[in-house]
């Protein structure tokens, strides 16, 4: 009696597995050639959905078209003219493959759940408004895509322990949108802090910003093509005007706290991240929030349980952080703006038994890497999730206008129940985090 043979392990179905896909290979008695993850390979290539086609996305697709191994097959937006727009550009870019047949076009979805549902596509790219990054990132998970998800990755708190726990469960990988650690400055700033080499820190300073005050905008016809309540999602409410959908670096709906934790969530989470990474905090975070003007405050501050002091400093400061140390000091900022004191330090090489970081010179490279192998990425969703925390409980300490204390092994606001029922939002129907 003959008996079926296994159906082979591709390339796709291992990834969509998981790691219970690599461990099927591993085991497998079928042989497959050396190439399966060739990733210049044209049928090895790790295919792309884009999810949110606006001004970071647009910025993405900048590197992803430069890239031989991946192609993008997919966008979806609320907002059809920004979907076609995208799409003319990167068809025009695959023109030649698409003129040898080797490439179909890119498919436009006025809803990510069509673009996820797609079995040919192996990630998806959360490039959304902060508001959709959790529901979009889960579901996507779900689906057995691995994500790259824009920061903050979440709206709320609550939501970034969801989406560790969806990872986890279904062996995805999630790569968490901070790219400065994927940038030698801030990770030789890290790993000075790290091995002690300015001393004991005993003060952070961070240069994040303003936003303008959010306006109360006029309501404005809604442009035909756009889907605006999809776009308002669980968020409450509100009459469209261009100026509150619009993303761009002088404000838009970062602006407003219904969609985000405006600079706190902005820079905050890039400039917090490199502060959490230099304090060997990827799985913790500070205990105290303060708000700027409490009891004559001067900046908006949070605190460690060691007692090191991270403060929003904006006048006078010449770098994006500074660490102060017991013996030192270290400056940086994008651009490759290094600076330490003593001086000798910037140019000291680590010794093999000192702290060498996680060392990844490209965010986008490290990601796919990531996919191939399975490895957790250099901002894998818990650091993603912890960076996210601090942003939004000093959004909370500053709305409410006094502290908070945090533990953060129970992920718990301590002692002050109004500032607790924050750690989540209520979410406009139909749009429940399922």
């Amino acid at each position: 009696m003959s008996h079926p043979q296994p159906s082979p392990l591709t390339r796709r179905a291992i990834l969509q597995r998981g790691l219970a896909g690599i461990f099927a290979y591993a085991v497998s008695p079928n042989i497959f050639p050396s190439s399966l993850f060739g990733k210049n390979a044209p049928s090895n290539r790790l295919t792309v959905g884009l999810v949110g086609n606006g001004l970071i996305c647009n910025a993405h697709i900048g590197t992803l078209l430069g890239r031989d191994d991946c192609r993008i097959l997919a966008v979806a937006d609320v907002w059809r003219s920004k979907a076609v727009k995208v799409r003319d550009r990167i068809e025009k870019s695959y023109a030649a493959d698409q003129d040898k047949g080797t490439y179909k076009g890119v498919d436009i979805y006025a809803k990510f759940e069509d673009l996820i549902a797609r079995d040919d596509i192996d990630v998806v790219f959360v490039t959304t408004p902060d508001h959709w990054h959790a529901p979009v990132a889960r579901a996507a998970m779900l689906a057995g895509k691995d994500v790259y998800v824009e920061k903050p990755i979440t709206l709320t708190l609550r939501e970034g322990r969801m989406l560790v726990d969806t990872a986890r469960q279904h062996g995805r990988i999630f790569q968490s949108g901070m790219q400065q650690r994927s940038n030698v400055s801030f990770r030789r700033a890290a790993e000075l802090v790290r091995n002690g080499l300015i001393g004991d820190i005993t003060r952070v300073r961070t240069r994040l910003g303003e936003f303008p005050p959010a306006a109360a905008l006029p309501a404005q016809p809604i442009p035909p093509d756009l889907d605006y309540d999809r776009w308002l999602g669980p968020t409450p409410w509100r009459p469209y005007n261009e100026k509150r959908i619009l993303g761009n670096y002088g404000g838009g709906w970062r602006c407003f706290l219904e969609y985000g934790a405006r600079k706190n969530g902005d820079w905050g989470a890039h400039h917090f991240d490199i502060i959490q990474w230099a304090l060997g905090m990827d799985d913790s975070g500070p205990v105290q929030f303060i708000p700027k003007g409490f009891e004559g405050a001067p900046y908006q501050t949070h605190i460690y349980a060691n007692g090191v002091r991270v403060e929003r400093f904006e006048d006078g400061q010449k770098f994006m952080i500074e660490f102060t140390g017991t013996k030192g000091t270290i400056g940086v900022s994008r651009g490759d703006e290094f600076e330490t004191t003593p001086s000798s330090l910037a140019s000291r090489r680590l010794r093999s038994e000192e702290i060498h970081l996680y060392a990844s010179d490209s965010h986008h490279s490290d990601f796919f890497s990531c996919v191939r192998t399975r490895q957790r990425p250099i901002t894998d969703v818990e650091i993603g999730h912890r960076t996210a925390s601090v942003c939004h409980l000093s959004g909370i300490a500053e709305n409410l206008g006094r502290p908070i204390q945090w533990d953060p092994a129970k992920e718990e606001i301590i002692g002050d129940p109004m500032a607790a029922s924050l750690l989540d939002r209520p979410r406009r129907a139909p749009y429940a985090l399922l």
